[in-house]
């Protein structure tokens, strides 16, 4: 993919964290992400903590989307019986980033080693609108936003509106 591709494209974040034990207070994932964004000059519109629920993460992308093009849900991507994350975004999107996920784990295997299978880390485009589900680590926020989102962002808005 030829960088030349990329479009002067305003990257509007937002940020949602899916768990049932986080507040504003103690989440340090979607403040890290934050921080990350705007260190890189990527403005914040939204940031939001919503229960692990399908119906209520669902509701908080269809109001991020109204004012963002690039959203990174973090938490609920994991096995558990509460890990609905995926669950509720992927009948969202309109084409995956396959290649996302399969980056993301090969990176945190270095990391963490084969649990790094346990992640189900996806990226996708949702009306040309970037959506990025991560886990909610403070160690997996950071390798997927400061190594995989942020280099790319401008480069799949480009390629998800032409």
């Amino acid at each position: 993919m030829n960088r030349k591709h990329i479009k002067p494209i305003p990257v509007l974040a937002a940020v949602i964290t899916a768990s049932s034990t986080r507040t504003k207070e103690n989440d340090t994932s979607g403040k890290t992400i934050c921080d990350i964004l705007r260190n890189a000059g990527i403005e914040v519109q939204h940031y939001a903590i919503v229960p692990d629920q399908i119906g209520a993460i669902r509701a908080e992308i269809y109001h991020a989307l109204n004012n963002s093009n690039c959203l990174i849900i973090n938490g609920g991507t994991g096995l558990t019986h509460d890990d609905c994350t995926i669950e509720a975004v992927t009948p969202l999107l309109d084409k995956k980033i396959d290649g996302f996920g399969e980056l993301f784990r090969m990176k945190s295997f270095n990391e963490i080693g084969t649990s790094s299978i346990l992640s189900r880390a996806l990226g996708g485009i949702c009306q040309g609108k970037a959506i990025f589900c991560i886990p909610g680590s403070t160690s997996a926020v950071i390798l997927a936003t400061k190594e995989l989102i942020v280099p790319e962002i401008s480069h799949i808005l480009s390629h998800a509106n032409k």
